[in-house]
């Protein structure tokens, strides 16, 4: 069995190793030869049993690029998990938005397609919160996300940008970021990411620690939700989510494209990644 993973383009300069080796290697010890290639400069494509879009980082840097790839993708027919539908509806967040309409608990979500501050403030009056946080709609690893006073103007970069606008989760520094990964829509495990102190962003690279833990309560069946939601089935899916104000969980992201996977948090989820893989690999693709 051949399975390629598209890699990030050539002039990314963060390090993916972290991710690719704890999900190549499990599959290569199960006998699947394992190529990568950066998603930017991919040529011919044919020839694989599946093409995994697991370490393209960096699309949101070059986000027409990427839409006409996906397009080349569908034409060409080829097997791509998670699909190309699929990765075109995660690629911009304001899915979010939709989520919420569809009665998903979703973190509070306003798309302003040309923000100023007028949009700032109706966001806050909406929230009923001072404190506000900002982000471009295609986005990856915090790029772009401001977090709002309630006298802090919309930062230069975004003024007049399409954002998203969200009420600051304070749940966020108090008890972290709850990550549930699900393979083929079964839970899997879970990790708590928190951000480093005088932060609210978790990403690994600006402080932020990540640690297995249980899925809180009802946090399974939340993300089962987001994916029901979802225009296809998802062979791989991580739903990020927070606490409220109230205690319930909102989901503040699903992950569908590109996702750190914990793996090498959380050993025993190996085998259910594995399997999915291979059992997406022998799948017809439609």
């Amino acid at each position: 069995m051949r399975i390629l993973f598209l890699t990030p383009a050539p002039d990314y300069r963060e390090s993916w190793d972290w991710a690719f080796v704890p999900q190549s290697q499990p599959l290569i010890a199960r006998g699947a030869e394992v190529a990568t290639v950066p998603w930017s400069d991919a040529g011919e494509l044919g020839g694989y049993d599946l093409i995994l879009p697991l370490i393209c980082w960096g699309y949101h840097l070059r986000y027409c690029e990427w839409l006409a790839f996906l397009d080349r993708l569908e034409l060409e027919r080829l097997p791509v998990v998670n699909p190309p539908a699929l990765l075109r509806w995660n690629s911009d967040k304001a899915y979010l938005e939709q989520l919420g309409k569809n009665g998903v608990s979703t973190v509070p979500s306003i798309v302003a397609a040309s923000c100023s501050g007028d949009d700032l403030q109706r966001a806050r009056r909406q929230f009923k919160r001072d404190e506000i946080v900002v982000k471009p709609p295609v986005s990856a690893g915090a790029f772009g996300t401001h977090r709002l006073g309630p006298t802090d103007d919309l930062p230069a970069d975004l003024l007049g940008q399409r954002v998203i606008i969200q009420p600051m989760v304070d749940s966020v520094v108090a008890k972290g970021e709850y990550s549930l990964v699900l393979f083929d829509g079964i839970f899997s495990h879970a990790v708590v990411k928190r951000p480093k102190p005088g932060d609210f962003r978790v990403q690994p690279h600006l402080g932020g620690i990540t640690e297995r833990c249980d899925a809180p309560a009802g946090g399974e069946a939340l993300a089962k939700a987001a994916l029901a939601a979802a225009p296809t089935h998802a062979t791989y899916a991580r739903i990020d989510m927070v606490e409220g104000a109230d205690g319930s969980l909102m989901i503040m992201e699903m992950e569908l494209i590109e996702p750190a996977l914990f793996l090498a948090e959380a050993p025993h989820g190996t085998d259910a990644f594995v399997t999915a893989i291979l059992s997406a690999a022998q799948r017809p693709c439609k």
